[in-house]
């Protein structure tokens, strides 16, 4: 499909009461997570009749949404995760942002929303990085954009809306879990399922995370960081974390990993790490693995390491693993070599200081 070149000429304004830059600084001395944004963001409109229309970047505010708004009632909406990074030499790049494109595409199409162009949805989260380059930390840092797209027309009835809005915004962060890379601790959940075949599993909306919640503060009661969820039918099947993908290394350097079968998202950095742990010299292997398989290959000792993966979190190294019957360890309950090595590769990649191979890095601007 090609794109009206006319839909990518985004009127840029810039915002006219920006965060003081002293201000700025001190927040960057201590970031956490997702709390704070940007001075702008990127906002396109859709509606049934005109298509996509109005692109813009402009100082970030609240939207004004009718009480009737098809979002609030039916839960049309889908997101995505990507960052933005500062390497070295001053150069701003983002990792594979084209997948995120096609996947949210994929999203879209599951839940019934009209698709976002390929080159407007990369044109957007250019534009807003450039904008708010100042705001790309530099070290271990990284400027998360959160691309979402939300039903915005006001009726009651169940259909999919005629109007939409699409807007990407964007938080610079640190590590994802407090602590930094050390390993994660997980509970896994016998009552509560993420997705079931049929369902919304393989796309990134927001009632699959919020069908999480209750499993996440399960975990975390248990002084877990994350859950682990197991398949809808049998209660048997390792399918994937609250907002992660999870590889399991074995002594005879297979990696195993959960298969796409509709109920787990096509991780984009799981990708990645198929391709580079086979590079490697490991054997990937995409198949059904149990949670009973879990626990006699962490005793017996034929699992070595556990990782999960993610844009937020990049590479996890898992250490203990909870549940209502106790508990195990893996290995030695610390980071494995592979995983540790796999994890400096990928992060070396998207940083700029591991030669990028693959043509996965694009360059957006420098500082």
């Amino acid at each position: 499909m090609t794109t009206n070149t006319a839909l990518l000429d985004f009127q840029i304004v810039p915002n006219a009461s920006p965060m003081p830059e002293a201000e700025r600084l001190q927040a960057f001395e201590n970031l956490g997570f997702g709390t704070l944004f940007t001075d702008h963001m990127a906002v396109v409109h859709w509606h049934v009749d005109k298509g996509w229309h109005s692109p813009e970047v402009s100082a970030r505010k609240p939207f004004q949404v009718d009480p009737a708004a098809s979002v609030l009632h039916y839960a049309q909406e889908i997101f995505e995760g990507m960052k933005a990074y500062k390497g070295a030499d001053g150069r701003i790049t983002l990792f594979r942002p084209e997948e995120n494109a096609r996947r949210f595409n994929k999203s879209a199409e599951r839940m019934a929303m009209p698709d976002v162009p390929e080159e407007l949805f990369l044109k957007a989260v250019e534009e807003l990085v450039k904008i708010d380059a100042k705001w790309v930390p530099e070290g271990e840092g990284s400027l998360y954009l959160r691309p979402f797209m939300f039903a915005s027309e006001a009726f009651l009835g169940v259909r999919p809306s005629r109007e939409y809005v699409f807007c990407v915004i964007a938080s610079p962060v640190g590590p994802y879990f407090k602590g930094g890379s050390k390993p994660v601790t997980l509970w896994v959940s016998e009552h509560y399922t993420r997705a079931a075949p049929g369902g919304t599993g393989a796309a990134k909306c927001g009632g699959n995370y919020a069908a999480s919640l209750l499993a996440q503060k399960e975990a975390a009661s248990r002084g877990c960081d994350q859950v682990v969820f197991l398949d809808a039918a049998e209660h048997k099947w390792i399918e994937e974390l609250g907002g992660m993908n999870v590889f399991f290394v074995m002594d005879d350097n297979t990696v195993v990993t959960p298969p796409l079968s509709g109920t787990i998202l096509p991780g984009i950095t799981r990708n990645s790490i198929i391709q580079l742990a086979n590079e490697n010299g490991l054997k990937v292997i995409e198949r059904p693995y149990s949670f009973d398989e879990w626990m006699a290959d962490a005793r017996s000792g034929k699992l070595r390491e556990a990782f999960a993966c993610g844009t937020a979190a990049v590479v996890a190294a898992i250490g203990t693993v909870r549940h209502p019957g106790g508990e195990f360890v893996i290995g030695n309950a610390g980071t494995g070599i592979e995983t540790e090595k796999l994890r400096n590769q990928l992060t070396g990649i998207q940083r700029g200081y591991v030669a990028d191979t693959h043509g996965w890095v694009k360059e957006v601007t420098r500082a």
